[in-house]
């Protein structure tokens, strides 16, 4: 690819990212949305969150590589993170139970 077309490629990409993300802003501003739109914007950032945490979850390389402990040990953790969620209703602390519960799993064993 020649840096002509780099750039040309850099500039379309550019254009469209600046009107995904600026242009609704704008075209929006001072204006009440219907509470169906505002609900269902209300669930994006759970799911961007959820499809992130499941890529990790389920990652058929692990299943397949014979260590049952290198895919079970993110299932428990995600475990400990659902229940701490449902009782804390805590992000913060979901986070601080996924990253500890996952290091004692993963490292854990190790150690001893």
């Amino acid at each position: 690819m020649s840096v002509n077309d780099f750039f040309i490629v850099f500039v379309a990409v550019a254009i469209t990212m600046l009107a995904c993300r600026v242009l609704p802003v704008f075209l929006l501003k001072g204006r009440q949305l219907p509470e169906t739109v505002v609900r269902a914007l209300n669930f994006i950032p759970p799911a961007a969150f959820a499809a992130l945490v499941a890529n990790d979850l389920f990652d058929p390389a692990k299943v397949t590589s014979g260590d049952v402990w290198s895919w079970l040990a993110p299932l428990i953790a995600a475990a400990f993170v659902v229940i701490v969620g449902a009782k804390t209703k805590s992000m913060a602390w979901c986070i601080v139970v996924g990253v500890g519960s996952l290091a004692v799993l993963t490292y854990g064993p190790v150690l001893l």
